[in-house]
């Protein structure tokens, strides 16, 4: 069931509001805000030393050396906005209602969760890069010269994405997979399968177990060591909600919210890689670690803060540019269902993928190449499978 929030919390017009995170989210957040006519003061409590920003091109345009930065259109004083910069939420006392930082406290009226996801790193007292702030990205692209022998630890959307880059880059490259195939807890093993022709440049080593990163390589678990002169671990996020233990604010993986964002203290939101959002479709709650989650869910944020209701409960989407492809996924399928799997004709490359479930929903699609295709098949996720097929033939 959906989580229990609190009656009340709405904040005024010129209520004070805290916004804790640098990222996309927080962006859209604020200038929805602005927008719905909000003159109280906003603080913007950010641990990056950054203006909010875009994670996505993280990866692609800044990692190649096409981007130094990759800032969003943010002016605090266009939109009267104090951004505090290098500072860290440290806890909050929601009845007291004051954030507490690692530079003093902050007193709310409303308050924002946006503090995104951090990335999870091996054992071991060797060097390793992961990739989820603008400064992880300048730093790797740097180490990333022609020569280099790059070991990337985790044949996930990231590790395949920087692979890409490092190979451009004339970089010696090895990926070490704990499962058979890069991407087969995302994708199944069949459909994961199709994209290994993809991965043909790679030192690929699947069913890999890594003991820790050591000064110089990556030690496995059977003590073999993988020399290396850049390490890349990529195997996934968590949640940044550490901050909040011991406060009122409900937390499982990540922040428990309804629907429209609300937390279960009024007054308080959260929204982003940092929030498990009940999903109605679903009929669960979801951590949905998707730019298009993060920015989609900010205007319906921001309503629950003025005491509105807008439910967000999008269909999931999210893309991936690899080895000269762009791969595009929208749903999200469930172990028992079945993968219908399309092919080019003539280089039987992987084109589509259908998932659908035991009762013949389509619960999932993916398309590699297929950016015209997406919409319609958002559009139709939870719909007959049978339609769908027959509306793309």
């Amino acid at each position: 069931m959906s989580v229990m929030v609190a009656d009340g919390g709405a904040v005024g017009l010129d209520g004070r509001i805290v916004v804790v995170g640098g990222g996309l989210a927080t962006a859209r957040v604020i200038s929805t805000l602005r927008r719905k006519k909000v003159t109280g003061p906003i603080d913007v409590v950010a641990a990056e030393q950054h203006l909010p920003y875009d994670r996505p091109p993280l990866s692609k345009d800044v990692l190649v050396g096409a981007k130094d930065s990759s800032a969003l259109r943010f002016d605090p004083e266009k939109l009267d906005v104090t951004v505090h910069t290098g500072r860290v939420a440290t806890g909050v006392d929601t009845r007291a209602r004051m954030l507490h930082t690692d530079q003093g406290d902050l007193p709310f009226d409303g308050l924002v969760i946006a503090t995104g996801a951090d990335p999870i790193r091996l054992p071991g007292t060797g060097e390793q890069f992961t990739l989820r702030t603008i400064d992880d990205a300048l730093a790797l692209r740097d180490r990333l010269t022609p020569g280099a022998r790059v070991v990337i630890i985790g044949a996930s959307w990231i590790g395949a994405e920087v692979a890409t880059t490092a190979l451009a880059r004339g970089c010696a490259v090895t990926c070490l997979e704990y499962s058979p195939t890069p991407l087969t807890r995302a994708l199944g093993t069949d459909v994961a399968g199709r994209l290994l022709p993809w991965w043909s440049d790679i030192d690929l080593r699947c069913e890999t177990s890594v003991r820790e990163v050591a000064d110089g390589g990556v030690v496995l678990d059977d003590g073999t060591i993988i020399p290396a002169d850049v390490v890349v671990t990529g195997i996934g996020v968590r949640p940044a909600v550490g901050w909040l233990g011991g406060s009122d604010v409900e937390v499982d993986r990540g922040v428990i919210t309804d629907e429209y964002c609300r937390t279960s203290v009024p007054g308080v939101v959260a929204l982003g890689d940092a929030a498990e959002r009940w999903s109605p479709r679903a009929d669960r709650h979801l951590v949905t670690e998707h730019w298009d989650d993060a920015g989609g869910a900010a205007t319906t944020a921001a309503l629950a803060l003025l005491g509105e209701t807008q439910a967000y409960d999008p269909v999931p989407y999210f893309w991936s540019d690899q080895f000269g492809h762009k791969v595009q996924y929208v749903g999200a399928h469930e172990p028992e269902d079945v993968a219908h799997i399309t092919t080019t004709s003539d280089s039987d490359a992987l084109d589509t993928v259908s998932w659908i479930s035991p009762g013949g929903t389509l619960t999932a699609w993916l398309g590699v190449d297929r950016p015209r295709d997406v919409i319609p098949a958002r559009l139709a996720i939870g719909s007959p499978a049978a339609d769908f097929a027959a509306a793309q033939a």
